[in-house]
């Protein structure tokens, strides 16, 4: 008989909106036990998804679960790179874009069950500096809202909408320079994010035409407009129009060096950051596996 294959699912109960007490049950009920042996693990203060997720390697998993939201598939994917382990998702968060990137269904049965088909693809993952991404990764507007926002002691949608107003009302752009390619390019800006792939999350797309498996990133340039504009700009996001706006440049590169005059945040994944001038931001090709549809 074939070994069953060692799966290892990391819960993060502290990630998202949703509570978790039923997900071991749900899956121990899913998992086909046929093909995969499972192993299930909390996260703690103590033990972190990223300590978990090298453990897996080091143990010689077939494949993680990472149960929570964008910060705690970054924690299990940063372990993971460059190894023969799996990262499977059970979308958790408040805005999933890798996962919806990779057409998992926010559903979690059904999330758990399209495991089952053991359907593995190798993908690109990214480097801002030293730190890994795998979705977006950038600074302006949405890192200085994802600093203000992960500050709230209350969260949820309706908090990140007034999040949003309220970093809006006092921004101001960023004036930076970018290389890309050889060719350096010196504005304001309003964001710079670079997508390994097509959105921020909630299907607010960033960068419509990305992928995951093409090596290279697309980077997307909003440049300042007028408050008039602010609605057509956001709205472009959810129409997989950004591209189209005359506010925005976009560019396809391996890797992309951005310097700023001042100090700013920035984030990866959502997740934000400390405040940098530099940033040296590079695609790695083919140094994940996912688990997909």
């Amino acid at each position: 008989m074939e070994q069953r294959k060692k799966l290892m699912a990391i819960i993060n109960p502290f990630s998202g909106n949703n509570k978790k007490e039923h997900v071991p049950q749900l899956l121990e009920e899913i998992i086909d036990h046929d093909k995969f042996n499972l192993r299930i693990e909390l996260v703690t203060r103590e033990m972190r998804v990223s300590d978990l997720a090298a453990q897996a390697v080091k143990e010689g998993y077939y494949g993680v679960i990472a149960v929570g939201g964008d910060g705690t598939v970054n924690g299990a994917a940063s372990a993971l790179t460059n190894s023969d382990v799996a990262l499977a998702i059970i979308p958790c968060g408040s805005g999933n874009g890798l996962a919806r990137h990779l057409e998992i269904p926010m559903n979690m049965k059904k999330a758990i069950a399209l495991i089952n088909n053991d359907h593995v693809e190798v993908c690109d993952y990214c480097t801002l500096n030293d730190k890994t991404f795998v979705c977006t990764g950038g600074m302006g507007f949405d890192a200085e809202i994802a600093d203000r926002y992960a500050k709230r002691t209350t969260r949820g949608s309706l908090n990140y909408v007034k999040t949003a107003f309220q970093v809006y009302a006092h921004y101001k752009p960023i004036h930076c320079s970018f290389e890309i390619d050889g060719e350096i390019v010196e504005e304001d800006v309003f964001v710079i994010t670079c997508a390994n792939a097509s959105q921020y999350g909630n299907n607010a797309y960033i960068a419509p035409h990305a992928s995951i498996q093409d090596g290279l990133l697309d980077i997307t340039v909003i440049k300042p407009f007028n408050r008039i504009e602010c609605g057509i700009v956001g709205g472009s996001l959810y129409t997989k129009t950004v591209h189209k706006n005359r506010h925005v440049d976009t560019y396809k590169a391996r890797e992309i060096k951005i310097h700023t005059s001042e100090p700013h945040v920035y984030h990866i994944d959502g997740e934000p950051m400390e405040e940098i001038t530099d940033m040296t931001v590079t695609c790695h090709p083919g140094g994940i596996k996912f688990f997909v549809k």
